[in-house]
Parts: structure tokens; sequence; C-alpha cells
């Protein structure tokens, strides 16, 4: 099996003529670990990805695997290897032909590269499939087979490309949980740019969330969710308030606000009018509009919310405990 080797990134910046891409990025990722680098369109994660994989040029700073500065290396001398998002099959071979074709370039027997190409199939859940063509597979099928044509090359890093946004939203869960296995079965480290929050919490060990070519926090996904350093991360990341409290920008979990009806509490932190209700299954989110201006989401457990069901212009007091309250440091 590969070693798993950190990736390092030391002030890494990319400029495409006078647009600044990724702007001195600085990040340790450990061996082993899986990464996702998270963030809206146009943030620099996929620039900073492919820097990694040597398919863009660094502007300035460096790019260190296993202690190794492989700046001006091409990607094949990086022991790294790119899934991509379009998959990239070639569709006149066959499955296992398309796992092996690395192998084939580098000139080893069919028998000895149809072994490992049939190995990783194993992997996959793919051993079935082996003799189709990619226009025989759906989606999530042709996903399994580019992954395990890019593990063929027994890379130390792994880097994904959005690799599960062509799927459907129920294949996307199930693929999830396929990755997470794989990384552990393997022990490589896996770094993958994703611009969903709720995939990038599944799966990381490190989340690290860019913002206008930088990063705005980097680490453990709990981390990230309960303690958002800036009022970005604390939207980008979802499920938060932010609110001015005298002066002071401060965020609260959806889940950590407590309705009541508001004649029933005399000291609610605020008071409100219900504007919209969203059923979603095991929870039930509240819109609600304080009688101070803001726009504020609570989410109640399904049975909580049905024991004493509110209706869209209802009055109800808004509270939450103090512990519950996380400061921001201002964007910027």
């Amino acid at each position: 099996m590969t070693d798993a080797k950190a990736v390092e990134l030391a002030a890494v910046t990319k400029r495409y003529d006078a647009a600044l891409a990724v702007d001195a990025v600085s990040l340790k990722i450990r061996a082993g670990s899986y990464c996702c680098l998270l963030g809206p369109s146009g943030c620099g994660k996929t620039s900073t990805l492919r820097m990694i994989a040597g398919h863009e040029s660094v502007t300035d700073g460096d790019v260190l695997i296993g202690g190794r500065a492989v700046t001006e290396d091409p990607p094949a001398r990086r022991g790294t290897a790119m899934m991509f998002q379009n998959y990239a099959l070639f569709p006149h071979l066959s499955v296992a032909e398309n796992v092996a074709f690395s192998l084939r370039m580098k000139g080893v027997s069919r028998t000895a590269r149809l072994t490992r190409a049939a190995e990783l199939l194993e992997l996959v859940s793919m051993s079935d499939y082996a003799e189709r063509k990619p226009n025989q597979l759906s989606g999530g099928q042709q996903q399994r087979v580019a992954l395990a044509r890019a593990l063929m090359t027994e890379p130390s890093v792994l880097l994904l490309d959005e690799p599960l946004s062509a799927l459907d939203p129920f294949l996307r869960v199930r693929m999830r949980s396929e990755l997470r296995r794989i990384q552990r079965e393997l022990g490589i480290t896996f770094i993958h740019v994703t611009h969903s929050q709720e995939e990038a919490m599944a799966l990381a060990d490190l989340v690290v969330v860019m913002n206008e070519g930088r990063i705005a926090q980097a680490g453990p996904p709990r981390e990230v969710y309960n303690a958002p350093r800036t009022p970005f991360v604390a939207r980008f990341i979802g499920g938060h308030n932010i609110l001015d409290d005298g002066g002071r920008t401060i965020t609260l979990r959806a889940d950590a606000l407590a309705l009541a009806p508001a004649d029933a509490a005399g000291e609610a932190n605020r008071r409100a009018t219900v504007r919209e209700i969203e059923y979603r299954g095991p929870d039930v989110r509240v819109g609600l509009e304080t009688d101070r201006g803001e726009s504020l989401s609570a989410v109640l457990a399904e049975r909580a919310f049905f024991e004493r069901p509110l209706e869209p212009g209802a009055a109800v007091a808004v509270g939450w405990r103090p512990d519950a309250v996380h400061e921001l440091t201002p964007d910027g």
C-alpha cells in the first residue's frame, strides 16, 4: 500500500493576468487525512487544487508534498492523482481497460495491468461491470470507475474536483459514504473540492472554507460549524443566525433558538412574528421577523413543533441560552 503524504501550501498565490485567484494561501494537511476545500464559485478552491496537482502553475509560493517542494515538478512526479469532475472516461474502452490505461502507457503487460484493475474494481464494487463500456453505466457507476482509474497509479495524495456534483441527491449521499470508506481503507490523503457544505461536513477531517482567494477558516467540521470565525463563514456554512447584540456581532445556531407564545415569556431575547413554516421531515424550520426588523430562522424537532404548532402571522417570544452565543470577527 502506498504511504500517505502530508501536503503543505506556503503562501501560494495564483494570478491570471490581472486577476488574483489565490492570495498567499498557507495550509497544512496532515498525511492520511480527508480535507475538503469549500467555498462559493470563484473563491479559488479549484485553482488551489490544480496547483497541488501541477495542472496550474504557481505564481508565487511553494507546494510541498511529503516535505518535498514540488512547485516546479510536472504532475507525474508529484505522487498525486486527479479525479476530474466530468470523469473523462474513454468511450471506446471497457471499464477494465479504462482503469488499466495508465499502466498501459507505462508499458506494463496486459495481464499485470488487468489484474491490478480487477483489484481496484473490487474496491469500488464494480467487478461485475468490468467488460462494459462507459455508456452502459449510470453516473454513479462511471464515478466509481473514474475513482478506480485515479487510484491505479497508487498515489500518495488523491485530488477530487467536485466528484459528486453530477449525481442525483440520493446517489450523492451514497457515494459520500463510499468515498469515506475507500479513503479509510487505503489510508492515503484525499483533497476534495466542493461547494456543498453538507458534503464537506460529512466527509472531512479538515474543512477549509475559502472566500475571495483566501482561507476564511480551517478546522475540523464540528469546530467550524459551532464556532465560525466571521459572518461570511457563518452564512456559508448555514444553520446560523447573525445578529447585532449591543454593538457586537454574534451568531446563534438555528437549533439553539426556543420559541414560546408571546405572552408566556417575560425574559425573551426577542419578540418576533412567524413569517414562514417549512416542514422538512425530521424537523421544521420557522422563519421569523423580529420587532427590530431582523430575519431569524429557528429549527425545531418535528414532534416538538407539532405539540404546539404555529402558523404564519403568529406572535412569539424568541429565547436562547447565554452559552449558545458565539461572537464573530468582522469579515475582511
